[in-house]
């Protein structure tokens, strides 16, 4: 298929730098996957909440992605944005409020996520009100799930459709509900229905094992991982953070810790990422320190643009979706 004028406006005008590096991750993005090799993509930070499902729901439904690894807030911002759109509020002077300002805003209802605030009642509780009752009924049943489970089980059971605000097809967790697309999500505690589910297992309403633990995920990954990788899986990271880290570790911990000398690295490495190397964290590590810890190969293609992903990560999907 031949490219249209986003695609070609790139290849054209992104020749030096952090733009060159944007067209060799997508040119090698593509190759990947037309050799057979599947790929995981990763998301930190707010990215839900900047609408990458507009574009990322496309990459699900044309097979451009075959599993995802994201935070708990990205699990559930795209299914708030989706049934609470009117109701968010702008700040683009948010570099100017004031303490005072900012409690205004929680006064409000509004929860702050640089420029944009998430409505408290019509987002978080709206959604609460559903989920609450599908943990209950599996927990009633002696089934147990794990967090993005549960999140297909209300998106698929249409209880929300009445709440929906935006077209559907910009949704990327219904997409990927839709698709049963697999799905790992580290950490999913630290997400505001993890702090819901925790305070009705603090009530004695719930159990934790209701919902499966990272534990669980790691192993569920493991054995995704083990039965997908005849043709290669690579990684494009979108941030840093638990998102990125946890998935990718688990090609040394089959190889290392499960002595599988057989499993193959991650053979595709791509992170879009502002952080710096020079303070010791994982998002700012080179992919090169990566070989260290059983990641990544000598070979691997390895690709890092240090910019803003809100930027970057619609760019290359739309090189992708030959846009």
């Amino acid at each position: 298929m031949s490219k249209g004028a986003i695609s070609e406006f790139i290849k054209k005008y992104y020749l030096h730098f952090n733009a060159a590096a944007l067209v060799d991750a997508a040119e090698a993005y593509e190759k990947q996957l037309a050799q057979g090799s599947k790929m995981l993509v990763s998301l930190a930070g707010a990215m839900s909440t900047a609408e990458i499902g507009k574009i990322f729901a496309e990459m699900i439904r044309q097979d451009k992605l075959q599993i995802i690894s994201c935070t708990g807030a990205n699990l559930e911002e795209d299914v708030m944005n989706l049934v609470a759109h009117s109701h968010y509020k702008r700040v683009p002077n948010y570099r100017d409020l004031t303490p005072q300002d900012e409690w205004d805003l929680l006064e409000k209802g509004l929860n702050r996520v640089t420029d944009t605030c998430i409505p408290e009642e019509e987002a978080f509780r709206r959604i609460q009100e559903h989920i609450v009752k599908i943990w209950k009924d599996a927990e009633a049943a002696g089934e147990r799930y794990f967090p993005h489970e549960y999140m297909y089980k209300l998106l698929l059971s249409g209880v929300l459709e009445e709440y929906y605000e935006i077209d559907i097809k910009d949704s990327w967790m219904y997409a990927a509900a839709k698709a049963n697309l697999p799905i790992v999500v580290p950490g999913w505690e630290d997400s505001t229905m993890g702090n819901i589910f925790a305070s009705y297992v603090l009530k004695g309403e719930l159990k934790a094992s209701t919902v499966k633990s990272g534990i669980e995920y790691m192993t569920f990954l493991a054995d995704w991982y083990t039965e997908n990788s005849k043709e290669g899986i690579g990684f494009f990271q979108i941030g840093g953070g638990i998102a990125g880290d946890f998935p990718i570790c688990v090609v040394p911990m089959l190889y290392q810790d499960m002595e599988r000398t057989d499993t193959p690295f991650w053979n595709y490495f791509c992170q879009i990422s502002d952080s710096t190397t020079s303070y010791g964290s994982y998002s700012g590590a080179v992919p090169n320190e990566k070989i260290t810890w059983g990641k990544l190969d000598i070979n691997t293609p390895k690709f890092i643009i240090e910019s803003d992903a809100t930027i970057v990560a619609p760019l290359i999907f739309a090189y992708l979706l030959d846009m």
